[in-house]
């Protein structure tokens, strides 16, 4: 194995400490992993707890294949690092999973070097990567089914052929996989990937990663969980998949039939049913992939179905398709003098639109969009119903205006799944539902905060079904509904403050945290807060008692996650007073 460490050796340096690993993963087959040990947010603005990696591949039959590059933050010592393997004048062909900035963003440099390399990907991959490099190169676009022949190794008399597989929207409309028929590797880029940063090449400890695999599925994976259903039944028709070459984490191998299965059965939950929120988006224009990314993301965690719609690269006959059965519509600014292609784009989806369905705008902010409300207009001209509030944005999007975003996404979440909740709660028989109503428990209010200033996201909910779980350490679990906005703040490793209500003073503290509040609206507005008394969040003044918490592991049910987190801190401001108690006479609602 090669390291190579790019942090700074003064430990008062504020640099970010990045490294590199090169090492074999099979037969002619090596990996150069660039470590980003302390990225802490990613795409839509989720942080990330364990850092993340960019992986790349080389692989060496009789002619060399390279598959992706490098985030350019590495340019300095990742080039020099594919120097030491292989010349790069003798890299044949460069394979391209998808044209992101943080698997693409050295390949300019890697044509200076080559200019008579040859790039295979996607249709749309080399139409963006045009856009891209701003530099003239050989190319080859291919699709499901097509193979590029590497020849066999000399020295290890392997015969490798890569076949290319389809798997457009995961994440981006350009993605394919790569599968080598000689050491059974299936290279996916960003699918079944993770932001985990550690020197483990492969998923040696399931249970350290499994936290944020399914945080990464549930943000980048779970909007599409139609096109992940698809890209499965392509891998069904591939001979035995040893080894899945993930381009974010470690490539999973040791457990590799865990992971699939459990895309599989996410996936298929997601996808019951036929009623959906179409969420369009513009690839490659201001942040219209990151803000549809949010509000998706918020849409499903109501569980609700959702489908990201690329406007440039879905066809007009599937754009009319996947718009016309839509039970909702939401759609980014586009720019004022679109070209002719997306111009015939945004009238068929003006065209698909019918009054039946709910219709939402969002400002991509691509530096010259049409104006908000006149795009609001045109969505709205048949007469739909408006989903939500234009989600106007009107600086670089930080954090608060992602969590809007999310939000925005949730309610109307619930609006399309408030028909079924309804049926859900008349569902139960009555004397079960009068014996379950009479569980009691405390009054509480979670709350939590990440991040500082424009990039600062906090919120807080009303709790009652909170119990201590554990003495050594002092531990204790907190059912969160999956469509709060506060979940998003609560997975492994964050901190939260569980402040606990008083008996003979709760009643405003608990009206003001039961109201609904608009997207991004400031849950402790006009309550009195000390915001340094804890790690993870405000503690409420008037609360009889606080526990900072740090999430140690969260546990699924069908519509909860029962977050279980050790208390680190905490203090009573009365040790005479009583927890405020809430009693239920059903028990199908709070």
């Amino acid at each position: 194995m090669v390291t190579a460490s790019l942090s700074s050796p003064d430990p008062s340096a504020v640099a970010p400490r990045l490294s590199l690993q090169c090492e074999a993963i099979a037969t002619d087959t090596s990996t150069i992993r660039s470590l980003d040990w302390e990225r802490s947010r990613f795409d839509i603005e989720f942080g990330l707890r364990n850092g993340t990696t960019y992986n790349s591949f080389l692989v060496r039959g009789e002619r060399t294949a390279l598959i992706d590059t490098s985030h350019a933050k590495f340019r300095d010592t990742w080039i020099p690092l594919l120097q030491e393997q292989i010349d790069p004048k003798a890299i044949d062909v460069l394979i391209v999973s998808h044209t992101e900035p943080d698997h693409s963003g050295l390949i300019g440099d890697l044509i200076d070097l080559n200019p008579d390399i040859e790039i295979v990907g996607s249709k749309v991959a080399l139409q963006f990567l045009k856009d891209q490099v701003h530099r003239p190169f050989s190319s080859r676009a291919v699709k499901s089914g097509e193979t590029l022949d590497l020849g066999t190794n000399a020295d290890s008399g392997m015969h490798h052929c890569i076949e290319f597989l389809s798997a457009p929207n995961l994440h981006w409309p350009d993605t394919i996989f790569s599968f080598d028929h000689g050491t059974g590797i299936l290279y996916t880029c960003d699918a079944f990937g993770l932001h985990y940063c550690s020197d483990d090449v492969f998923d040696r400890d399931p249970g350290a990663i499994a936290p944020d695999f399914r945080f990464y599925y549930d943000c980048l994976m779970g909007p599409n969980a139609r096109s992940v259903l698809q890209a499965l039944k392509r891998m069904d028709g591939l001979p035995e998949i040893n080894t899945i070459a993930v381009g974010h984490g470690p490539l999973l191998r040791h457990h590799l039939s865990h992971w699939v299965s459990d895309y599989r059965e996410w996936s298929g939950q997601r996808s019951k049913g036929e009623s959906y929120a179409a969420v369009c988006y513009l690839s490659q224009y201001g942040f219209s992939d990151r803000i549809s990314q949010a509000i998706a993301h918020g849409i499903g965690k109501a569980d609700a179905q959702v489908q990201l719609v690329d406007l440039r690269a879905t066809d007009p006959q599937e754009l009319t398709a996947l718009i016309g059965d839509a039970k909702a519509v939401v759609a980014p600014t586009w720019p004022a003098q679109p070209d002719s292609e997306l111009q015939a784009s945004i009238g068929t989806l003006l065209a698909a639109l019918h009054p039946k369905q709910l219709v939402g705008v969002y400002d991509a902010f691509g530096g010259n969009d049409e104006p908000i409300d006149a795009v609001a207009d045109q969505l709205r001209s048949q007469g739909q119903k408006q989903a939500f509030a234009p989600l106007r944005i009107r600086q670089l999007p930080q954090g608060n205006d992602y969590q809007r975003c999310e939000e925005s996404g949730t309610d109307l979440g619930q609006l399309l799944t408030k028909a079924k909740t309804i049926a859900a709660m008349k569902s139960l028989d009555g004397e079960l539902d009068k014996a379950l109503g009479r569980i009691s428990g405390g009054l509480y209010v979670v709350t939590a905060s990440q991040g500082e200033g424009e990039s600062r996201r906090r919120s807080a909910m009303v709790a009652s079904w909170v119990s201590q779980a554990s003495f050594k350490p002092p531990g204790l679990t907190v059912a969160v509904a999956k469509d709060r906005a506060i979940e998003a703040l609560m997975q492994v490793g964050d901190r939260f403050v569980l402040n606990v209500l008083r008996q003979d003073n709760h009643q405003q503290l608990l009206r003001h945290f039961l109201k609904r509040f608009p997207p991004g609206a400031d849950r402790f507005a006009g309550v009195n807060v000390l915001d340094s008394a804890a790690d993870g969040g405000p503690v409420l003044s008037d609360a009889l008692a606080y526990l900072g918490c740090r999430v140690e592991q969260r546990m699924e049910g069908p519509d909860h996650w029962i977050i279980y987190a050790v208390v680190e801190q905490g203090n009573v401001s009365d040790s005479d007073a009583s927890t405020a108690v809430h009693h239920r006479k059903v028990g199908n609602h709070y």
